[in-house]
């Protein structure tokens, strides 16, 4: 499914569940950078055991970014991955564990998607470079003005692939990155690490439910575990739903759409390449101080909490009268379920259901309604009960011609009301805009960005005047900038051949039209709609895709070979004599190796990344799979108005064919890409304050072969294998720096060894139950929260999980006050440098801050209740030291330290049960265990283990 669309969908339906980061910001001093200390007690009022990267959600945006220049090489981007990984810990601050998982080998259903992915980023890389270089010429033939073209190979983001040079390069560095911050962080302190790179098999966050289910499974599983899942993909959502944990949290970017990009040609923004018009760029500030900074600002996180969205669902999915017991469990199973048909990863969405127009609200009535005859539930821990199923999607069925011609009216009415407004706009318009300092701006907007401002009116003025004087042919509707120079832009002047329509894609099935589904298996698989045999061969190979995909969501991968062989998929009415299809998948499947995979999914254009002889399969015109690798390829539209919303018609590759045809290549591997190209596992790290660091030594020092259980009790309870590692990060040993920028970590403590998860028989079922001991959070949604979505009212989230943090807000006579007792202007004084108290004090000292605001101290905090109307004591009350025997004047900021500092109690900030928080937490031996609010007496790193990103 969409991302946008369906995270759109459910922060409008649900927008309890989204809740606003507080980040702690590194703090500069005197010109040094004081890090973030995340030993301390989280900002966010809740404390998160684990923390789960998905890795290839901070892996592309670091590469090669959208809405900054992308780094100038692989250095820079590595960096960069390590500053935004710093940046999520800084935010989550987990006290047990960090997962990190980077996609490795996917199952054959997800290379579809992913080959179609990557033939699009090639072919559309490519169109752009040509573009580019089009506009390029044409601007400077011109006499444009255009800064000198970098040479530097263009970023083939196609190389963030399993098997790669560039993906093992990953894995190095983010074990150097592992090795320092356990050496250095005092946050790493107790933490246990554990790095899934791209050689072990799977997508991340599927490896990343796998460590849950099976750890889950374990006697020792604490159920009452704090989940935070970090990632931008939809299908979390379910993933954390469908692990049954109480407390489940996902963290995120902010979906901010039509986020400025620099132009490609000149680096500015505001313009795309295609409308370069190669002017100078703009000088920012009065000393051009400015020039680097981006107009975007840094994308802020939001935690969607889980257990929210559970008291949501269970509120709307609860149903009198029923004919079975109702389970909240089972009725979420189901919501799962049912949001698969609107599309995934590995199925296209059924042609009626659309998220946009309200397709799973529509699928959550109907099976409501249908529920009282199914006799129970569609799915019991990943699988699907057919029979009813069938009943869903037949009723689904019986309003799909509606549905169609309801989005035709919708579309027609939309276009209507756009053609009017473009009249409307230009009817209002007038017939010529002056340009250049002389181009009106809304009120308010004249220091915005891009508005042209003379900074002398008068001499702007002479320079127009004689430059009309001078040049008589310039037409006197001519603009001019501030400098006196005409403008490229000009009068704008509306053009007569202006059209009122856009031309919109040609529909050849017309599905709001009578004979929709015969014209729908024409055009779409070429076949005739009566030939029955066929769509019952497309209907059960998407119900075998309903089937896998349930259970690769609760169960694991139930087949590594097993793919949709269509690019369409059926109608819902289609869905007729379902309940006796079978459902059963191969056993003992494996997946492809990474090369493998790579020919798999990799257009000709990218076989770079690949050995010359495998790259020749994908180029020569006698190769046995040249067809595989089209150099060219139709998208079809399918009803949208977009390519990229469209359908990549490629061939599917046929892996009986391919593995025939690198059969006669593979004794070509050189050692290095023999290691490349073989499956690897999870490495655990730990730093030597863990009570695992000694168990790990000690198995080292006498050379054991055999795997080895880990110790529960040193580990809050998560058991596994350990086995030796070849590669290992070693004590006393150094770890060599694969960054040229950073420096090697000369005095290592830290060790890694080979982990595994525990092990199961391939039809062992993990129950999908909440499990026995776990609690349930404290309810968050008040009755208003329930209309919240439709009352019209503009919503917005909270900050932080706890509903009673307090904004403080000054009146005028406190900012009287800061401007007598605190320093104006650059900051310098007996203030400037001085830290703010830190935010664990009582009274939360500070209001949620917008970006660039200064922090101001709550002065009245030291006073009694009936005595606050009354404000701060006047400066001549207040008593005064003498500065000759070290003292210093006890004016509101000392008062206010001093007073909170010997009223401070640390068992006054227990974390308590209550609206939007979590439960204080379990010891392994069954005592309560809460995190001190004051943090931890950690010593500080030393200096030259932090990294220096001047």
């Amino acid at each position: 499914m969409g991302v946008p669309a369906f995270f759109r969908w459910l922060s409008r339906k649900y927008p309890s569940i989204i809740v606003n980061c507080v980040e702690e910001k590194p703090k500069e001093c005197n010109g040094v950078k004081i890090p973030v200390d995340a030993s301390k007690p989280n900002p966010n009022d809740v404390e998160f055991d684990n923390l789960y990267l998905d890795m290839n959600g901070i892996i592309h945006p670091c590469t090669h970014p959208e809405d900054k220049p992308a780094p100038k090489n692989e250095d820079e981007m590595m960096v960069a991955i390590f500053e935004y990984i710093d940046r999520l810990f800084n935010i989550v601050r987990p006290r047990r564990l960090l997962y990190m998982a980077i996609d490795g080998v996917a199952p054959r259903a997800k290379m579809n998607q992913q080959r179609s992915r990557r033939f699009r980023a090639s072919k559309e890389g490519m169109e752009a470079a040509v573009e580019k270089q089009r506009v390029r010429e044409e601007i400077l033939s011109k006499g444009g003005f255009l800064p000198p073209e970098e040479i530097k190979e263009r970023f083939d983001s196609n190389c963030i692939t399993p098997g790669t040079e560039f993906m093992d390069n990953l894995a190095k560095c983010l074990r150097y990155y592992i090795a320092d911050r356990l050496n250095n962080d005092p946050g790493w302190k107790n933490l246990t690490v554990i790095l899934s790179d791209a050689s072990a098999p799977g997508e991340g966050e599927h490896k990343i439910m796998d460590y849950i289910r099976r750890q889950r499974a374990q006697p020792n599983h604490d159920p009452n575990t704090h989940h935070c899942l970090c990632g931008a993909d939809a299908d979390l959502i379910m993933l954390g739903l469908a692990t049954h944990e109480p407390n489940f949290t996902i963290i995120r970017e902010e979906f901010k759409p039509n986020k400025p990009k620099p132009c490609g040609l000149c680096n500015q923004f505001g313009h795309e390449v295609k409308d370069c018009e190669g002017l100078p760029r703009e000088k920012k500030g009065k000393h051009d101080e400015l020039a680097d900074s981006l107009p975007c600002a840094e994308g802020e996180f939001i935690f969607l909490r889980l257990n929210v969205l559970r008291e949501y669902l269970e509120r709307e999915l609860t149903m009198a009268s029923l004919p079975f017991t109702f389970d909240v469990e089972r009725s979420i199973d189901d919501w799962v379920f049912m949001c698969f048909f609107v599309g995934n990863d590995f199925l296209p969405h059924l042609p009626s259901l659309e998220i946009r127009e309200g397709a799973i609200d529509r699928l959550v009535n109907i099976y409501k309604n249908v529920v009282h005859k199914t006799g129970g539930y569609l799915t019991e821990s990943g699988y699907v009960n057919l029979q009813r199923v069938q009943m869903i999607m037949l009723a689904v069925g019986e309003v799909e011609d509606s549905i169609f011609k309801k989005r035709k009216d919708d579309e027609d009415s939309f276009r209507r009301r756009q053609k009017e407004k473009r009249k409307r706009m230009k009817r209002d318009q007038p017939a010529f805009s002056p340009g250049g300092i002389l181009t009106p701006h809304a009120l308010g907007s004249r220091n915005s960005p891009g508005s042209q401002v003379a900074s002398n009116p008068r001499q702007a003025a002479y320079e127009m005047r004689m430059q009309n004087n001078s040049s008589p042919s310039v037409s006197p509707n001519t603009s001019f900038t501030s400098d006196g120079s005409p403008s490229p832009i000009g009068g704008i002047k509306r053009k007569a051949e202006d059209s009122d329509s856009e031309p919109e894609p040609e529909d050849n099935v017309r599905l709001w039209e009578a004979g929709w589904k015969q014209r729908y298996y024409k055009n779409k698989f070429d076949v005739d709609a009566a030939d029955e045999k066929f769509r019952r061969k497309v209907v059960q190979s998407y119900v075998e895709g309903l089937c896998w995909v349930l259970r690769y969501y609760y169960q694991g991968c139930a087949s590594w070979k097993w793919y949709y062989p269509f690019h369409y998929a059926p109608f819902a009415s289609d869905f007729e004599g379902i309940a006796d299809m079978p459902s059963d998948f191969e056993k003992g499947t494996k997946p492809f190796k990474p090369l493998e995979q790579l020919m798999g999914v990799f257009p000709a254009a990218s076989g770079n990344f690949l050995p010359p002889s495998w790259r020749k399969l994908m180029s020569d015109p006698d190769s046995s799979i040249i067809d595989f690798y089209p150099e060219d390829f139709a998208i079809d539209l399918n009803g949208k108005k977009y390519a990229w919303q469209g359908v990549a018609l490629l061939p599917f590759v046929d892996e009986r064919r391919l593995r025939a045809a690198l059969e006669e290549v593979y004794p070509d591997l050189t050692p290095e890409e023999t290691k490349r190209n073989s499956l690897g596992g999870d490495v655990l790290f730990v730093g030597k304050h863990h009570p695992l660091h000694d168990f790990i030594l000690e198995l080292y020092q006498t050379g054991s072969t055999e795997p080895v259980d880990v110790p529960p009790e040193l580990c809050h309870g998560m058991q596994g294998k350990f086995s030796l590692d070849e590669e290992a990060v070693l004590p006393d040993q150094i770890v060599c720096s694969p960054v040229p920028m950073l420096r090697d970590l000369a005095q290592n403590t830290a060790i890694s060894i080979n982990f595994k998860d525990p092990q199961f028989a391939e039809d062992y079922i993990f129950k999908a139950v909440m499990l026995p001991g776990a609690r349930k959070p404290a309810p968050v949604l008040k009755p208003s929260d329930w209309e919240k979505s439709s009352n019209g009212r503009q919503w917005k989230p909270q900050l932080g999980f706890s509903r009673d943090r307090r904004p403080v807000h000054l009146d005028q006579a406190a900012f009287r006050t800061l401007g007598h007792v605190m320093p104006r202007g650059s900051g310098a004084g007996v203030y400037g440098n001085a830290a703010p108290p830190p935010a664990t004090y009582q009274g939360n000292l500070y209001r949620p801050l917008l970006r660039g605001q200064a922090q101001i101290p709550k002065l009245m905090s030291n006073m009694r209740p009936q005595d606050s109307w009354r404000g701060p004591p006047p400066l001549f009350q207040q008593q005064r030291f003498d500065r000759g025997v070290g003292a210093e004047p006890l004016l509101p900021w000392n008062r206010m330290l001093q007073t909170q500092n010997a009223a401070f109690q640390p068992n006054q900030y227990q974390m308590l049960a209550g609206p939007g928080g979590y439960p204080p937490r379990r010891d392994d031996r069954g005592g309560r265990q809460g995190y001190p609010r004051e943090g931890r007496k950690y010593p500080l790193p030393p200096p030259s283990g932090r990294y220096s990103w001047n």
